[in-house]
Parts: structure tokens; C-alpha cells; sequence
């Protein structure tokens, strides 16, 4: 359902009492999924809009009447009101997470009136919006706001009988997989398995409509692992309903300072990627956007990337998944106020939906929901709001590890996870020289209020920041003072990648950043995606070999 929509913006946010499901003045169009701040939605309005409404007919037939209508949204920005002709059919809060709704009762044969209305209040304190700006203006590390609609909006027919979910629990030491779905009705939901058209499994297992469990032996082993995604293509039927997945056979844990992928150590080279587009803000033009963020980083030498502040659109993930990239499955935390207790309200249920969602991509290998947790007013964060959502994130999976937050102070968290943006890099390794530190391990501005216990994982996910503007010395936004030559940047870049890659108890690390977004001009490419340097000697710095590693 992407594509031409009635849109309207609702500046008094009086929509919902004047009934503008029915009688709102729908005085312009909008190409969804673009937020109405991008150039591609065809509205470009950079000032905040407290409520947007859009309106579009919808046409099914008899048949279709006769099943489940599902209508699915891959994330509204924040709060979403869904009427179908007139009617009010459900309410959702959170700005990334996807959800649906089941429409058919609201609807009849031939043509049909959908109307969303978007409530969006970045301002409050109450509602998480990653790195949206608070300002008229994007200034320093916060860009153009994203209001509504900003991800696929689509419509799937069901019979009443159907698959509602799956899990898949891949077992790399029995070459197996075990699946864990739910039904809506009663029967038997065969599954069937393959990799690259060749059978290698398959069950039948009975469902009630309750959880069903089975594990399913795999005939040939074909392991996820980095650059190469070798995904297992899955059928699940059960009567009418027939599902299409996929899963990868990987295991991730911990083993002492070591991340290990399928029992080898392995040194997480991730880059911090913001999911910015210039003419799409928040949304990508295409899926080949996706890919070539993807490739760049692997240009430079990453075989990941922190997803930073912004849960992805899962065709994001999918792409990730085929090509062997790790990420961090993170979540929009800053916007809360974590020093009151009721932040874990406006937090917790989406980030519970957001990895219910995820859960089944092997590229993500680690769950991040906080990142920089800083006091407010004086006030410091309530731990226990990072150790609950810890707690909720381990129970739902325990397969991954979870840092609790990225940067700043911990509560309780699998990998200890410092921020450290020092520009050079000969007092860079003196701040990770274990002798010359009260925890044997690193420097850490936070230390007072830190947790680390000695033999942790560590992983530095934030470094480097350097800003590049050579030709514009005061402009733009960047860590510390920016380099005036491309020798003196490599030379940096090289120097701080160098100190932790040599580093025996670092597990992984992520450079700030893989592209400039707006002002920011810390990016190894420009915000349009084009090279700044010669990406063969980042390339080089990147992958040299990490101690910890095999």
C-alpha cells in the first residue's frame, strides 16, 4: 500500500475530537512510506507537526472478506490511531516497532475508507526518539525529526487457520534447529527445509493453537558465518496457509574476554551506521540503499555495524543476514527521562516487541537497548530500569548476549561496553594500558559510578569521531579537532585502531562513524555515500589482525 496518499497536517492536534476520520480536510498528497519531512514524500515540512492524518480507499473482494485482513505497518512515528470507514479499529504507541491489525469486521465487498492519524510529540519526555532534533534546526548530533508514516504499510489476507509466529533455535553442535511456533486455530503445521533448492529437513508437528516445539535434524551443514550468509530456506503449511522463512545455522557466546561465532574468537570491526538517507530521512529510497551501506563498510574493512538509535525496517536485517554482517539490535533510547520510573513505561513494551520481531536475523548478534544514559537536571538514571529491561531481554532470548547500555553507566550487562573519544592516539594507549589504570583494564570518565568486574568482555563502541572538513574550519560538527590533511587523518585513524586492535582483552570496537549525516562530519563518506579517502588504507588499518582473535 506504499504509494499516493491523502495527508493532511493536524497543527492543533484537535483531529481525533473533530472527527477528522470523517471529516478532515485532506488538502494535500504524500508518497508513503516517506515521512512528510523528506524530500521524497512530496511535502518537505521541517517544522514540528503534533499530528499528521492520511487517508487512502481500499478495495476487496468476497473472498478476501472471507479470511483474515490483516493490515500491517512497519513503523508510524509515534503514537497511530487506524480507522476503517469511520470506525476506530486500534491504537499503537512506539515509533519503531512494527505492528497490524485485523480489519475485517470493519470492512465490506468493494471499496473502503482507511484513515491513520499520527501523534507525534518528541518534546514530552515520554516517548524514545534517538537522534531527532528537539531544536527547529539539526544541530551537533541531531538531524531532521521523522513524523508518521516512515516504513511499508501493507494489506495480507489470511484463512482463519494460519501461522502467527516462529522462532527458530539453531543447534551448530547437532547440525539441527529447533522450531517454535503458534497457530491461530488447530491442525498440523508441516515444516519443510532447504538450502539452495536441496531438502535437508523436515517434521510435522501437531498445534492446538497453543506454543508447538519440535527440533529438526538437518541433512547438511552450512554455517552463517562473516561475508557468507548461507541461509536455510523454510516452508511452514499448515491447511491453506503456506509461510515463507529462512533462519541461519550460528551460535554466538562469550568465552572469557572472547566473542565467539560458532566457537571461534572473533573481533567485532563494526561502524556506527545512523540509518540517515538525505532525501528519505529516515527511510531509504530502495533496498539497493541497504546493500551499499552495507558494502561500504565492508570496504573499509567493518564486518559489522551498531544500528545506532534507530531500530532498522527489517528489510535492512534481511539484507544483513545474506551477507554474513553482524549487528547490534538497538533501540531510539534517548528522548526518555531515565532518572523516573515510569521511563521504563514509555520504553520497555516496544523494545519487547522490537526483539520479539528481530529475533529470528543471526546477523544480530548482540542486544543493545540504552545507549549514553546521562543524569537529568541533576538527577541520575534509576538502574533498575536497565537491569529489568536487561532481565525482560535475556528471558525472551537467552541465545544472545545484551549489553544494557552502550557507553556511560551500567547496571547489569554481558559485555562491559565503554564510549572513549580521545584524538590521539599515543595518550589513546595510555588510557588502555592496563598497568596505569585502577581497574587493570582501561580509562573510563564514568569510573565513579561504573561497575566492571575484572576478566569481563570489554568492547569500545564508540571511538574515533574524527571530524573531516578541511575546507570549512569552523563548520559543521565533529570530535575534537579535525585533521587539515588526509595523511594527518590516516594517520590518526590508523593510530587509535591500532591501540585497540593490539589490545588482548578487547573483544570488538565501533568507529564514529560510516557517514556524515547532515552536520555531523565525522563519516569515512559523505552524507550522498561518496568516499572522502582512499578507503584501501582504511581498508588495511581495519583488518589488521586483532590479538583476541583466531
Amino acid at each position: 500500500m506504499n504509494g499516493q496518499w491523502d495527508f493532511l497536517i493536524d497543527d492543533g492536534d484537535s483531529g481525533l475530537d473533530r472527527h477528522f476520520e470523517t471529516t478532515g480536510d485532506f488538502d494535500q498528497q504524500i508518497t508513503v512510506p516517506f515521512c512528510p519531512e523528506s524530500e521524497l514524500s512530496g511535502i518537505h515540512h521541517l517544522d514540528f507537526m503534533p499530528a499528521v492524518w492520511y487517508r487512502r480507499t481500499v478495495t476487496v473482494s468476497a473472498a478476501e472478506l472471507a479470511g483474515v485482513v490483516r493490515l500491517h505497518f512497519g513503523a508510524v512515528d509515534y503514537e497511530t490511531h487506524v480507522f476503517v470507514n469511520g470506525e476506530a479499529v486500534g491504537t499503537h504507541r512506539g515509533g519503531y516497532s512494527s505492528f497490524a491489525f485485523d480489519i475485517q469486521a470493519h470492512l465490506h465487498e468493494g471499496a473502503n475508507t482507511l484513515v491513520v492519524c499520527a501523534r507525534d510529540d518528541l518534546r514530552s519526555g515520554k516517548q524514545p526518539n534517538g537522534k531527532q532534533s528537539h531544536l527547529y534546526y539539526s544541530h551537533d548530533c541531531d538531524y531532521t525529526r521523522t513524523t508518521g508514516i516512515w516504513q511499508t504499510v501493507w494489506l495480507e489476507f489470511l484463512p482463519q487457520t494460519h501461522v502467527q509466529s516462529v522462532k527458530f533455535f539453531p543447534n551448530v553442535a547437532r547440525t539441527s534447529v529447533a522450531v517454535q511456533l503458534q497457530t491461530v486455530g488447530a491442525g498440523d503445521v508441516t515444516i519443510a527445509i532447504s538450502y539452495q533448492g536441496q531438502p535437508c529437513g523436515q517434521a510435522t508437528v501437531a498445534s492446538t493453537g497453543q506454543l508447538a516445539t519440535v527440533e529438526i535434524p538437518l541433512s547438511e551443514q552450512h554455517l552463517w558465518e562473516l561475508g557468507h550468509g548461507r541461509l536455510y530456506d523454510v516452508t511452514l503449511t499448515i491447511g491453506d496457509d503456506v509461510v515463507h522463512s529462512y533462519f541461519g545455522l550460528r551460535e554466538v557466546r562469550l568465552e572469557g574476554y572472547k566473542f565467539m561465532l560458532n566457537d571461534r574468537s572473533v573481533f567485532q570491526r563494526l561502524v556506527l551506521d545512523q540509518g540517515f538517507y538525505p532525501t528519505g530521512i529516515y527511510t531509504a529510497p530502495s533496498d539497493a540503499d541497504f546493500v551499499r551501506d552495507i558494502e561500504l563498510a565492508k570496504a573499509a574493512g567493518f564486518n559489522g555495524a551498531r544500528l545506532h538509535q534507530k531500530p532498522v525496517e527489517a528489510r535492512y536485517l534481511y539484507h544483513c543476514d545474506q551477507a554474513g554482517y553482524m549487528v547490534w539490535g538497538e533501540m531510539a533510547s534517548w528522548g526518555i527521562d531515565g532518572s523516573r520510573p515510569e521511563a521504563i513505561y514509555h520504553f520497555l513494551p516496544e523494545w519487547q516487541e522490537l526483539v520479539a520481531r528481530d529475533i529470528n536475523h543471526p546477523a544480530i548478534v548482540t542486544w543493545c537497548p540504552f545507549n549514553e544514559t546521562w543524569d537529568v537536571d541533576g538527577r541520575p538514571q534509576l538502574k533498575e530500569i536497565w537491569a529489568t529491561t536487561y532481565h525482560v531481554t535475556k528471558a525472551t532470548d537467552p541465545t544472545r548476549p545484551c549489553v544494557d547500555t552502550s557507553g556511560n553507566y551500567h547496571a547489569v550487562t554481558d559485555i562491559y561496553d565503554i564510549h572513549n573519544y580521545e584524538q590521539d592516539p599515543a595518550k589513546f594507549a595510555e588510557e588502555f594500558d592496563g598497568a596505569q589504570q585502577p581497574n587493570h583494564e582501561f580509562w573510563d570518565e564514568h569510573d565513579a559510578r561504573q561497575q566492571y568486574q575484572a576478566g569481563q568482555p570489554i568492547n569500545v563502541s564508540e571511538y574515533g569521531g574524527i571530524k573531516w572538513a578541511p575546507s570549512e574550519e569552523t563548520a559543521g560538527w565533529g570530535y575534537g579537532d579535525g585533521p587539515k590533511t588526509e595523511a594527518e587523518f590516516m594517520a590518526r585513524y590508523a593510530g587509535l585502531t591500532k591501540v585497540l586492535l593490539a589490545n588482548p582483552h578487547l573483544s570488538g570496537f565501533c568507529y564514529t562513524q560510516l557517514y556524515d549525516v547532515e552536520q555531523e562530519r565525522n563519516g569515512l563518506y559523505y552524507y550522498d555515500r561518496s568516499a572522502k579517502f582512499d578507503m584501501g588504507e582504511i581498508k588495511a588499518a581495519t583488518e589488521a589482525k586483532a590479538a583476541i582473535e583466531d
